[in-house]
C-alpha cells in the first residue's frame, strides 16, 4: 500500500508558536545526497518527513556522474578509452536502479537506459560535434527518473520533469531566463497530487538547444523553480550541515551560521562562499524566498536559514577567502566595455577610478579573449582575497580595527570595503595562507557567538529577573552576546527568534503569547538557531522540571531554581546528569537551596581542590527562620502564622513551608552535590501540621489553626526552661556505616550559631576535611525575589562566561 507524504510545512515564522499557511516548498538534493542506494534510501526518508505532496524536489545527478560523463567528452580521439568509461557508466547506473528496484520495477528505467547510452554512443561517432550538452544532460535524467520511480512504488505518485522543458533561456538577450514562458511551462509539466521531481543544472534555449547552468547549477535551479511556482521554501540538502563562519576544511573553530540576512548570503555567494553560489541566491534579492541549507547525512540537524532576519542574524560575522582570482589593468575601459565586463563576468571587485578589477579564474579565458577582441592592452596579475563580510560591516569600526590588527604585517596589496558595505576586502599578491586565514577569522569572530534565553516563570521572582536584565545586559561583557528570545508561563509562551526587547518583554508577552503544550515548546527548542541556548526556569512545577532531559538530549542549558529534578529520583536524578554530561550542556542549581547565597559553589569548589565534604547542616527555610525567630510566645503560633501570611513570608499554604518538604529537598540537593546519592525518603522528615490538618482546604486550615498553638507554646516552654531557643534544622552527615539525615525541629542553645540569625537569613554550616574543628558557616538572606533574581543573575554571567572559551571541532561529511 502506497503511504502519503506527511502534510508537514516548515516555518520561518517570527513566533514559531503560530500555525502557518501551506504553500509549495522546494528541495533540492545535491550529487553526493544521492550518491549510492544507501543515500537515496536516505533522501527517501527525508522527503517522507518533510515535504508533502505538490512539492518540487529538484535533483542533481548521482555522485560522480557528471564527472564520467565530462570525462566521456573528452575521449573523442580515444575510441578504446571511451568504450570502456561509457561501459562503466551503463554498469554504473544499472547497479543503481536494481539495487533500489526489483526486476519488474525496473524494467522500464533499464531500457531507457540502454537507449540513452545508445544515443552517446552515437554522439562519440560524430566526435561530438552536435550538443555537447545533450550528453551531460543525462545525468540529472537519470537521477530524476530514478528518483520519482523509487518513490511512486515506496511511498506516493512522483513525476520526472526534464528541466528542459520548462527553463527557456532567450538566446538574443545573453541567454537570461525567459521568465514568462518558464512559468507557463513549469505549471503545464507539473501534476497535481504528486511529487514532482525536477533536473537540475540543465536548461534549454528558444530553438531547443540544451544548456547548462555552470557547476553546482541544480541550486540555481532550485531558487529558479522556487520563484515561478511562488514558493515560500527552499531546503538545498548537501553533504554539510550549514554555511560556516569560515572554510570548515582549513579552519577548524568555524561556526555554524544558524541564520544569514538575504544581502549578506548573496555577498558571500559572490566572494566565493564554497556552499553559496552568486546564482543560486539571485532570486532572493528581488523576491521573498526563505532559503535553508541542511545535511542530507544529518537531517536532524539545524542548519543555516537564509531570509530576511533581525539584528540578531544581522550581527553575524563571517570570513572568507578565494586564491584563485585575477586582476586586470588597462587604461583603456570606456563604459561599453565596462558593462560587458559587469554583465558577463561577474568581477568581483572593481577599482574606483575604472581601471582595473578582480574576476574568478573560471573567468578569465572568457574575459581574455573578449578583450583581445576589443583591441585593449591589458596586464594580468594573480591575485588572493581574504574578506570579512556582515552586514554593514564596513560602518562597524570595531570590527575593521580587528580586521587590520591581524593583517599587520602582511604585504596586502589593497583593503578596501565593498560597494554595498556588506564586506571588507584584503588583497594580495600571493596565495592566502591558512595560517593568515586563521589569525583573522580568530580576531575578527572572537565576540560573535549568539546566546539564546527563554525564561519560564513570570510569578514574582521571574518579574524581577526580567526589571534586572536590561542592565545587566548593558554592564555586563560576559552577557555582550545574551539575546532574550522566550517567554513561557503554564498558561502561554512568546518565542522570537529575532529576539525580545528586554525593557518591553512582559507587554509583548501579554500582547503576543500564545497558548502552548510541551511539544510545541520541545520542537522550536530543538532547531534554536543560536550558538546555545540557556533555559531559566523559575518554576515551581514538577511537570516542567520533567523536560530537563529533553533539554540536555538537544545540548540546552539548565539554570534552575525549581527543586524537583535536583531532588527527584536517584535513577532520574543520575540519568539527568549523565545526559547532561555526555551532550556537554550545563547545569545550574544554585539558587534551588539558600537563592543568592553561594553554597553550592562552596561545595563545588572544594570538592574540585579535593577535600571532603563530612557533615552539611543548617536552616534553609526563610519562612520557618522567620517563624522561629519572632516566636517568642508574646503571641501564639497560630497568630504569627497568619501575619506571616499577610506579608507573604509564607506560601499561600503555609501548610507547604510547615511540612518540611521544601527544606527536605533542599537537603537532598545539597547531599547530592556534596557526593552522597540518596533518596528523598532517605531524610527523615518531622511535619509540623498534625494530621487533623493536614487534608483541609487551606480556608478551613487557617480557622482552625489554633489547634497548632498548644504543640509549640509547650515546644517553646521546653526550650526557654533549657535556656535555648526553637529553630527547625536540617542536618546530613557522614557516618562509618553512610549517613545521616534528618530535618526537624530542634531545642538549640542560645549561643548557637543557628540561634542568632535576622528573621529570613539561612544559614549553611559544612564540616570538610579541612574545615574540621571550625566549620565553615555561609549566612544571609535565602529567600526574597532581589536575592533570588540576583542569584539566576549570577549563575547566567558564570555560565555565559564557560561558553565564551568553549570550543568545537568542525565535524562534517565534506563540501561539494
Amino acid at each position: 500500500m502506497q503511504q502519503q507524504v506527511q502534510n508537514i510545512e516548515y516555518s520561518a515564522s517570527l513566533n514559531p508558536l503560530k500555525q502557518v499557511e501551506v504553500t509549495t516548498n522546494v528541495h533540492k538534493f545535491g550529487g553526493s545526497s544521492l550518491a549510492n542506494a544507501q543515500c537515496i534510501n536516505r533522501v527517501v526518508e527525508i522527503i517522507k518527513n518533510n515535504a508533502k505532496l505538490n512539492d518540487f524536489i529538484v535533483v542533481s545527478a548521482n555522485g560522480k556522474t557528471t564527472d564520467q560523463l565530462f570525462s566521456l567528452l573528452e575521449c573523442v580521439d580515444d575510441k578504446d578509452q571511451f568504450t570502456v568509461q561509457l561501459e562503466q557508466l551503463k554498469n554504473d547506473q544499472a547497479a543503481l536502479i536494481n539495487e533500489l528496484l526489483d526486476s519488474s520495477q525496473a524494467a522500464q528505467l533499464l531500457q531507457q537506459l540502454d537507449k540513452d547510452i545508445t544515443f552517446i554512443d552515437v554522439e562519440f561517432s560524430n566526435a561530438f560535434t552536435s550538443n555537447r550538452n545533450d550528453v551531460l544532460a543525462f545525468g540529472e535524467l537519470w537521477s530524476a527518473r530514478l528518483l520519482a520511480t523509487v518513490l511512486s512504488h515506496n511511498v506516493c505518485q512522483a513525476n520526472a520533469i526534464d528541466a528542459r522543458n520548462v527553463f527557456i533561456l532567450d538566446s538574443t538577450n545573453n541567454f537570461q531566463l525567459n521568465e514568462q514562458l518558464s512559468k507557463q511551462n513549469i505549471n503545464a509539466e507539473k501534476l497535481a497530487n504528486h511529487l514532482n521531481i525536477f533536473t537540475g543544472f540543465i536548461a534549454s534555449d528558444e530553438l531547443g538547444n540544451s544548456h547548462t547552468l555552470g557547476r553546482n547549477g541544480s541550486d540555481y535551479s532550485a531558487t529558479i523553480a522556487a520563484h515561478l511556482l511562488n514558493a515560500k521554501n527552499v531546503t538545498l540538502w548537501t553533504d554539510v550541515n550549514g554555511v560556516y563562519s569560515a572554510d570548515p576544511r582549513i579552519v577548524n573553530t568555524a561556526r555554524k551560521l544558524f541564520r544569514l540576512e538575504n544581502s549578506v548570503a548573496k555577498e558571500l555567494g559572490r566572494l566565493g562562499n564554497p556552499i553559496l553560489h552568486a546564482n543560486t541566491l539571485k532570486p532572493l534579492t528581488t523576491h521573498n524566498i526563505h532559503l535553508n541549507v541542511a545535511s542530507s547525512f544529518e537531517p536532524q540537524d539545524s542548519g543555516t536559514e537564509i531570509g530576511a532576519f533581525g539584528d540578531i542574524a544581522k550581527s553575524e560575522i563571517s570570513v572568507t577567502h578565494n586564491n584563485e582570482l585575477i586582476k586586470i589593468d588597462s587604461d583603456e575601459f570606456d563604459a561599453r566595455i565596462l558593462e560587458q565586463i559587469n554583465t558577463r563576468f561577474q568581477p568581483i571587485y572593481q577599482c574606483q577610478n575604472k581601471t582595473c578589477f578582480v574576476i574568478s579564474q573560471q573567468f578569465a579565458d572568457l574575459a581574455l579573449h573578449y578583450l583581445q577582441e576589443q583591441g585593449i592592452k591589458f596586464s594580468i596579475k594573480n591575485v588572493s582575497l581574504i574578506a570579512v563580510v556582515g552586514y554593514q560591516i564596513a560602518n562597524r569600526g570595531e570590527i575593521k580595527a580587528r580586521f587590520k590588527r591581524a593583517l599587520k604585517h602582511t604585504d596586502i596589496a589593497q583593503f578596501v570595503g565593498s560597494s554595498n558595505g556588506h564586506s571588507l576586502l584584503a588583497f594580495f599578491e600571493h596565495e592566502s595562507s591558512v595560517e593568515l586565514i586563521n589569525n583573522v577569522h580568530s580576531q575578527v569572530t572572537k565576540d560573535s557567538r549568539n546566546i539564546g534565553v527563554v525564561i519560564a516563570g513570570l510569578g514574582n521572582i521571574g518579574k524581577r529577573f526580567l526589571e534586572l536584565l536590561p542592565a545587566q545586559l548593558a554592564r555586563v561583557h560576559a552577557l555582550e552576546n545574551v539575546h532574550l528570545v522566550g517567554l513561557a508561563t503554564s498558561k502561554k509562551a512568546l518565542i522570537n527568534t529575532d529576539g525580545i526587547e528586554v525593557n518591553q518583554a512582559l507587554e509583548l508577552f501579554q500582547k503576543d503569547g500564545l497558548a502552548y503544550n510541551n511539544q510545541l515548546l520541545l520542537e522550536w527548542l530543538s532547531h534554536h538557531p543560536y550558538d546555545e541556548l540557556v533555559l531559566v526556569d523559575i518554576t515551581p512545577s514538577e511537570q516542567f522540571s520533567n523536560l530537563y532531559q529533553a533539554f540536555f538530549e538537544q545540548g540546552i542549558h539548565v539554570i534552575s531554581a525549581n527543586k524537583c529534578a535536583g531532588s527527584s529520583s536517584t535513577a532520574t536524578y543520575n540519568k539527568l546528569l549523565s545526559t547532561q554530561q555526555s551532550t556537554g550542556s550545563q547545569w545550574l542549581v544554585n539558587t534551588t537551596v539558600g537563592a543568592g547565597l553561594p553554597v553550592n559553589y562552596a561545595i563545588k569548589d572544594l570538592l574540585n581542590s579535593g577535600d571532603t565534604i563530612n557533615e552539611v547542616a543548617g536552616i534553609f527555610s526563610g519562612t520557618l527562620s522567620w517563624l522561629f525567630s519572632n516566636f517568642d510566645g508574646s503571641l501564639a503560633f497560630s497568630e504569627l502564622l497568619q501575619n506571616a501570611l499577610e506579608q507573604g513570608f509564607t506560601e499561600p499554604d503555609p501548610r507547604d513551608d510547615l511540612s518540611g518538604l521544601d527544606v527536605q529537598r533542599k537537603l537532598l540537593i545539597l547531599a547530592r552535590l556534596a557526593g552522597f546519592e540518596l533518596e528523598l525518603e532517605d531524610i527523615e522528615c518531622q511535619n509540623l501540621v498534625p494530621s487533623s490538618l493536614i487534608n483541609l482546604s487551606v480556608d478551613e486550615f487557617l480557622t482552625q489553626a489554633n489547634e497548632l498553638d498548644e504543640y509549640f507554646a509547650d515546644k517553646l516552654l521546653e526550650a526557654k526552661q533549657q535556656n535555648g531557643c526553637l529553630r527547625y534544622v536540617a542536618r546530613f552527615s557522614k557516618t562509618e556505616t553512610g549517613y545521616r539525615a534528618k530535618v526537624g525541629l530542634e531545642i538549640l542553645a542560645n549561643a548557637h550559631a543557628f540561634a542568632n540569625l535576622t528573621p529570613c537569613d539561612n544559614i549553611f554550616l559544612l564540616t570538610t576535611n579541612w574545615y574540621q574543628d571550625n566549620p565553615l558557616i555561609i549566612q544571609g538572606p535565602g529567600a526574597g525575589r532581589d536575592v533570588t533574581a540576583g542569584g539566576l543573575h549570577s549563575d547566567l554571567v558564570n555560565l555565559c562566561r564557560e561558553l565564551a572559551v568553549k570550543t568545537k571541532e568542525v565535524e562534517i561529511k565534506g563540501i561539494n
